[in-house]
């Protein structure tokens, strides 16, 4: 049987599978049955900072209701002490307690006193390492992308500098140009990057004429965009890769090693086939690198990135073209009625 392990910022995992952060970590049975089918680490669910001011927020009125309500309100950013951030704490403490694989805290802040706060309790937790979730949606057309993304830097190298345990950096795809801005995260000290944020985006019910957010699991093509860029990243970084979005099956988990990722994270699949959609994972993994005669991860990692192809063009704009040339094949595939 082939050798899965793999190192993901400095971590040592049995496997290069993931569960990302989700509601899935809510029930200690569930996590206990998806670790039963061999998953290689966990993240928990995200600590939300809206989240936590809202519940701090409602705490705060009932104990205090009319205290500090002048214009120079004294509590800013809201404490630690309320039951919101307390009881995210507590849980996912009682949850590394709970389980015998890596344990990822995940941190979704706004400001940046909190970003470094929070960030330094949940590593209190006893957890192995930390995710931070960086992302923003432009509301103000004078906001210039080199201001968002140095306040982006900027969050890293504090965070960094606050806590003692790994930290990976899942980001969104839409930057500019999205190497460069990994390339300077990863000179600001992250340990990690995953590739990449999913978005909830808003939709109109046009007989209500009103905005909702429907909730939906990924698609299998989503992994499109994470496997180009783990296939530009490789070889190019200090830090450690790990896809995430639209992983389903086997055949995903090993076209993203072979691009260059060391790790994938894994969700919709597991909510849409069971947590033993991971144990069958694994051995298809095992049958493909055993066909091919590999021993290990680092057999075949890499060997399709831009860095290893003997045509890195691949990668390039160049393919486009060679696409568009071969558009009858697309006709024969979908005919026109």
């Amino acid at each position: 049987m082939a050798d899965l392990s793999t190192t993901y910022m400095g971590l040592k995992l049995k496997n290069p599978l993931i569960l990302g952060a989700s509601n899935l970590v809510v029930k200690l049975d569930t996590i206990k049955e998806i670790e039963k089918a061999g998953i290689g680490a966990i993240v928990y669910r995200s600590l939300f900072e809206e989240q936590i001011q809202l519940e701090s927020i409602q705490m705060e009125e009932e104990l205090s209701e009319y205290d500090n309500r002048g214009p120079e309100m004294t509590n800013l950013f809201p404490g630690l002490e309320h039951a919101g951030p307390k009881e995210h704490l507590y849980n996912l403490e009682k949850l590394k307690k709970s389980v015998n694989v890596p344990v990822i805290a995940s941190l979704n802040a706004i400001y940046d006193p909190t970003w470094v706060e929070y960030a330094r309790e949940l590593e209190k937790t006893g957890v192995d390492a930390l995710e931070i979730n960086l992302y923003a949606v432009p509301g103000y057309f004078e906001v210039t992308g080199k201001s968002l993304e140095d306040k982006q830097v900027q969050v890293v190298k504090s965070v960094k500098n606050a806590v003692n345990i790994p930290v990976s950096v899942k980001i969104s795809m839409f930057y500019s140009n999205p190497l460069n801005f990994i390339k300077k995260i990863d000179e600001a000290g992250a340990d990690a990057y995953v590739l990449f944020n999913r978005f909830f985006q808003p939709e109109i019910d046009i007989e209500k004429e009103e905005y909702y957010y429907p909730w939906e699991l990924s698609n299998p093509k989503d992994l499109m965009v994470s496997l180009r860029f783990a296939g530009l990243l490789y070889g190019n970084l200090d830090g450690s890769i790990c896809a995430s979005r639209g992983i389903y099956d086997a055949n995903d988990v090993i076209k993203m090693i072979l691009a260059g990722a060391d790790t994938v994270q894994m969700v919709s699949t597991i909510y849409r086939n069971r947590p033993s959609v991971v144990a069958e994972i694994l051995n298809n993994i095992n049958k493909w690198m055993d066909s091919k005669g590999y021993k290990s991860l680092d057999d075949f990692r890499g060997k399709l990135s831009r860095k290893n192809l003997k045509d890195p063009f691949a990668y390039q704009r160049a393919q486009y073209v060679d696409i568009l040339m071969k558009s009858e094949e697309v006709f024969k595939k979908y005919p026109m009625v």
